[in-house]
């Protein structure tokens, strides 16, 4: 029992000895003052704080410089493609719909506005979109989501070349760096829907891409997107690969007997007959439309068990149908 305890006093004593040390080197550093160290404040006075820097307002200017352009290139043609290319698989179809502005010698800026649910729709979009307007494509992100921490916010603007923007709402701020983006020759990648689906079904859009396309002049081009729900849909903890279809509609521009309002509500019914188009084929959708008898991207009126089980029918039809069989879950009735 003797030698622990010896061990025991020594490592005590030396322990005190590197305290005393440390403190005695520390001695000479508090009698400097700022900007070695925070200046005193006065009682009384109230400091502000420091404007935030994350969120809407974290500056991604340099995430679109030369040598950042560089870095995204490489990564959205490399690994970001092979990874979309083994979960997704995508079938891409309606180009041809985009050749009389992809086809021009200087195409001008567009903005795609897919439906969304799932976080694949960005890297999925990103290769699917023509390489006229993949070069200049800026992403309007969730500013709440993808900003709300330095290096998520560094890693969306690096390598999706995200922009932060409020879900809710277009401010005045966003809508002008859009519009600057956009006369600079930048295409914009927006979700009119402001989020992923939270079951599976599409949301109602928000006025977002018909405001900036009013504002800018720049076409919105509606995308329909079938299969990353199932995939790796909201809730679910890791990606399972499968089959999805990516359906470009014809450009839409706002006339001029057209508010924003109506105009948001011509691209949702776009992309809702390109929805029925990736389901069906192109002349059922087209006469579905005429009538106005698409099926809605919302799913049906009613709640709970029977709206899942509607959606595992409406998978079965498309891309994600290809995948799997959908698992049928009866409700418990007690």
């Amino acid at each position: 029992m003797e030698l622990p305890k010896r061990y025991l006093r020594a490592g005590q004593r030396f322990a005190g000895r590197a305290e005393n040390a440390a403190r005695k080197a520390a001695m000479p550093l508090r009698s400097y003052g700022f900007p070695y160290r925070a200046p005193n404040v006065p009682k009384g006075v109230e400091v502000p704080e420091e404007p935030s820097k994350l969120g809407a307002d974290y500056d991604t200017e340099w995430a679109r410089r030369p040598l950042a352009r560089a870095a995204r290139g490489v990564i959205t043609e490399g690994p970001l493609r092979l990874l979309i290319g083994g979960v997704a698989m995508p079938d891409i179809t309606g180009l041809d719909r985009l050749d009389s502005l992809s086809k021009l010698e200087e195409p001008p800026p567009v903005i795609f506005a897919p439906n969304h649910h799932s976080h694949l729709d960005t890297g999925l979009m990103i290769s699917a979109i023509p390489r006229c307007w993949r070069r200049e494509l800026v992403v309007a992100a969730a500013a709440d989501y993808f900003f709300d921490s330095h290096w998520k916010a560094a890693m969306s603007a690096l390598a999706l070349n995200a922009i932060p923007i409020d879900r809710e709402v277009t401010s005045r701020k966003s809508s002008d760096m859009f519009r600057d983006l956009i006369a600079d020759g930048h295409s914009l990648l927006i979700y009119p829907e402001g989020g992923r689906s939270p079951d599976g079904w599409g949301q109602e859009f928000k006025g977002g891409a018909a405001y900036l396309s009013a504002r800018t002049g720049a076409p919105v081009v509606p995308v329909f997107i079938d299969g990353t729900g199932a995939i790796y849909g909201k809730g679910m903890k890791r990606p399972k690969p499968g089959r999805t279809k990516v359906v470009f509609g014809a450009p839409l521009r706002q006339a001029d007997d057209e508010n924003t309002r109506r105009f948001n509500s011509r691209i949702e019914a776009a992309v809702t007959r390109l929805g029925d188009e990736a389901l069906t084929d192109y002349w059922t959708a087209t006469k579905r439309a005429a009538q106005g008898t698409n099926p809605a991207l919302t799913g049906p009126e009613y709640n709970g068990w029977r709206r899942q089980w509607e959606l595992g029918e409406r998978r079965k039809l498309g891309a994600a149908g290809l995948r799997r069989r959908q698992k049928r879950v009866w409700p418990d009735l007690g």
